[in-house]
């Protein structure tokens, strides 16, 4: 067997291999921002989520909840489309910390772990799709 014909099967093609990440992602975030904003998938639409961002200290409730909601939604679309995807996951993995600490910080669960598992992973699978270096962020910064 050629030496070649090896190392071209083992080969790995980065851009197929963030396909399934940016697909879920994607699906995952325009699910959770059409909740937020229109109320589908059994969601309270701008104003019963911005009641309950109220409820919870962040104000002003509306604003936040048409920002979080479009965040999501807009860079769901974005990710799954592969449009500006490190810009993009840049901006969701802001809002998902922003839902972490504002939204987790006064859990009394006694399963405070579980609490974070969903904005957790969400947070690591954009985390690769994020610029590694100073010049990459340069360069997608000013597609």
């Amino acid at each position: 067997m050629n030496t070649s014909t090896v190392l071209n099967v083992l080969k790995t093609n980065e851009q197929l291999s963030a396909l399934p990440l940016r697909v879920v992602a994607g699906i995952l975030f325009i699910a959770h921002g059409a909740q937020k904003l229109f109320a589908w998938f059994a969601g309270y639409g701008l104003e019963g989520t911005g009641q309950w961002m109220e409820s919870i200290g962040l104000a002003p409730s509306y604003l936040m909840t048409l920002m979080a909601g479009s965040a999501e939604f807009f860079g769901g679309i974005f990710l799954l489309v592969g449009l500006l995807t490190r810009l993009t996951a840049v901006v969701l993995a802001f809002t998902v910390l922003v839902a972490i600490f504002a939204v987790r910080q006064g859990s009394q669960s006694t399963c405070l772990i579980l609490n974070y598992h969903f904005h957790s992973t969400c947070l690591l699978t954009l985390c690769h799709k994020t610029p590694r270096s100073p010049n990459n962020l340069e360069k997608y910064v000013f597609l």
